[in-house]
């Protein structure tokens, strides 16, 4: 029996026994209601009222504080000797290539497709309002971290959530917080081995494969699946096997580099046709408050935009705080300052970007897409930057793997996070979930498991849900911590130091 039989033959028995799941999953998790002509998905409200929430309760700490957060990233805050695995730097560039992806290369095409080019008007504001959210669970996550005694650092939702709940209300929100924990760690494990690893994989394959002369070409075999798949499994599980500090000190450099020679390229094309930037800007701010051929009108517009973003930079989702945990602070908000970039570089930057090169270059795919034509977001993006730079293909190739390998390895760690919250820290623990992890890796040039990963999606999403209750119940703790690290600034540029500043370090030991 040849590989392409037992792989076709392990998709339709795999999606057989899941899609009845991933159907009803998806029905409840994007379950939408009519609003104005189109739908509106419930967990999408969710996410962009959250941000709106923060956004107020904190007093548009997204603006007022950006350049504070600047500062704390370039280090002018840094304590060496504080707990921690990274530093603020590298705990976000490793949050930020878990977010930074495909998404920003084929979902946005998708988005301005659908959405029109004000879709992308909406995408920025919700990005923005992203920022807020991303503050806070970020500052639970180191606030409620646990610090071993190795010097290794756990946190995120299976944290904060029992022990900021059961700090609040005491026996009876600690037993909830232990019961949304569970659920937190379930489904970032099963993200994180399906969408997070898995699905990347794929992707990143068949963008190779469109390259390399398609299904006929050299790595159109299955023996040239089974070798990318291979390379990226050994590229991972040596990365993985060095912890945080590992995929940090990958990501910090990976990261910038990746996104600079992106956005360069962005730049490119935009320079090239600069008379057209101030028409393409008016057709965006015109098609986000009067579009044609949008179902929906403004509303359907706003929807895409908003959809887009949310499922882009993953604020109020939980994930981000298990990377960011792992920073050298003694100040859990001085990290959430950190974090609130995340969703500015993965949406208002990058997304944003990518938006503006498609309606400035306005390629033809983009038009038939706009009129009903199935044709995949890579392709939209690819050609747009064809028009200016024919040989970019190879290098938009290039960012896809590199941002697939990326979010591989943060979401490889966010799974170990939720494997051994489940099943305990022990070596033998570690090692089976990193061997699971580097096999779904290999399989996942070889197979599709469509079902899988739309399970996958719903899940995660789920997650949202779970973790913004406890965002809303322990905000009151975020507030108390933004206003200690902003004495402790005050105090430093006063030339004082952090024990002036009366701050206890806020961490747990075990």
């Amino acid at each position: 029996m040849s590989l392409e039989s037992i792989t076709e033959n392990v998709d339709e028995a795999v999606s057989g026994f899941f899609e009845p799941i991933a159907e009803w999953l998806g029905e409840i998790v994007f379950y939408a209601v009519p609003v104005g002509g189109t739908d509106l998905p419930l967990i999408v409200a969710w996410l962009v009222v959250a941000g709106l929430v923060f956004t107020g309760w904190f007093g548009l700490v997204q603006l007022r504080k950006f350049r504070l957060a600047v500062d704390v990233v370039r280090g002018k805050y840094d304590d060496k000797d504080s707990a921690g695995e990274v530093n603020h730097f590298q705990a976000l560039t490793a949050a930020v290539s878990g977010t930074v992806g495909l998404g920003n290369i084929a979902g946005v095409a998708v988005a301005v497709s659908i959405g029109g080019a004000g879709a992308t008007f909406w995408m920025i504001l919700c990005g923005l309002l992203g920022m807020a959210t991303k503050f806070v669970e970020v500052t639970l996550g180191v606030k409620y971290r646990e610090v071993h005694a190795d010097g290794t650092v756990s946190g995120g939702p299976m944290h904060y959530l029992p022990k900021g709940l059961g700090e609040r209300f005491g026996k009876n929100g600690r037993t909830f917080g232990k019961v949304l924990a569970v659920l937190a760690s379930i489904m970032i494990l099963f993200f994180g081995l399906f969408g997070g690893n898995l699905f990347q994989v794929n992707q990143s394959y068949a963008q190779l494969v469109s390259v390399t002369g398609g299904e006929d070409g050299a790595m159109g075999s299955s023996a040239g699946a089974l070798f990318f798949g291979i390379l990226v499994a050994a590229l991972v599980g040596i990365v993985l096997l060095g912890g945080i500090r590992s995929i940090a000190s990958v990501t910090s450099r990976l990261i910038p580099a990746m996104a600079g020679i992106y956005i360069a390229a962005c730049l490119v094309v935009i320079l090239v046709n600069v008379t057209a930037v101030p028409g393409a800007i008016g057709t965006i701010i015109e098609g986000a408050f009067n579009p044609e051929g949008v179902a929906g009108g403004v509303l359907g517009a706003l929807i895409i935009g908003f959809q887009r973003a949310a499922f882009s930079n993953e604020a109020g989702l939980g994930s981000a705080p298990i990377a960011h945990s792992a920073v050298k602070t003694k100040h859990p908000a001085s990290e959430g300052l950190v974090a609130l970039l995340e969703p500015f570089i993965d949406t208002v930057v990058i997304c944003t970007m990518t938006a503006l090169t498609i309606v400035i270059a306005n390629p033809a795919s983009w038009g038939e897409a706009r009129d009903g034509e199935s044709i995949g977001g890579v392709t939209i993006t690819s050609d747009a930057f064809e028009t200016v730079l024919p040989w970019f293909p190879y290098v938009l190739t290039v960012a896809v793997l590199l941002f697939a390998i990326s979010t591989v390895l943060t979401w490889g760690y966010y799974g170990l996070k939720a494997w051994t919250y489940l099943f305990g820290r022990s070596r033998t623990s570690e090692i089976v979930f990193k061997s699971l992890y580097t096999l779904l890796a290999v399989s996942g040039s070889l197979l599709t498991l469509q079902t899988l990963i739309d399970l996958a999606d719903a899940v995660l999403f789920s997650l949202a849900v779970v973790n913004i209750i406890g965002l809303y119940l322990l905000a009151p703790v975020v507030k108390r911590e933004l206003n200690t690290f902003l004495t402790y600034v005050r105090t430093r540029k006063a030339g004082g130091t952090d024990a002036d500043s009366d701050d206890e370090p806020s961490r747990a030991t075990v």
